[in-house]
């Protein structure tokens, strides 16, 4: 017996309102129901003792330690600029905002 039927693929169409030929029903009805075979298969397969993931390899993040090193004082930073106000850099208003 097939995992999905033909009047199922056509009630999900309708719901995600794509407009599917007959010929197109049939076709992912068929293609939907190999699908759902297969994951039957992986599910039955999968033992309860074996964790879910991701991938089958640990994965590790690489990152640097985060070290204060000097930077630039804001007096600095703005020395540059156009136009400052307030140690903030100012720029041309868009938008139509006033803030």
């Amino acid at each position: 017996m097939p995992a999905i039927s033909r009047d199922e693929v056509a009630h999900l169409a309708r719901l995600s309102r794509l407009a599917l030929s007959e010929a197109e029903l049939d076709q992912f009805a068929g293609q939907l129901d190999s699908i759902l075979s297969h994951v039957r298969t992986i599910s039955e397969v999968a033992a309860a003792d074996v964790p879910a993931t991701a991938s089958p390899n640990p994965t590790t993040n690489v990152t640097r330690p985060d070290v204060i090193v000097p930077c630039l004082t804001p007096e600095q930073a703005l020395s540059g600029a156009p136009a400052a106000e307030e140690q903030k850099f100012v720029v041309p208003q868009i938008l139509g905002e006033s803030q």
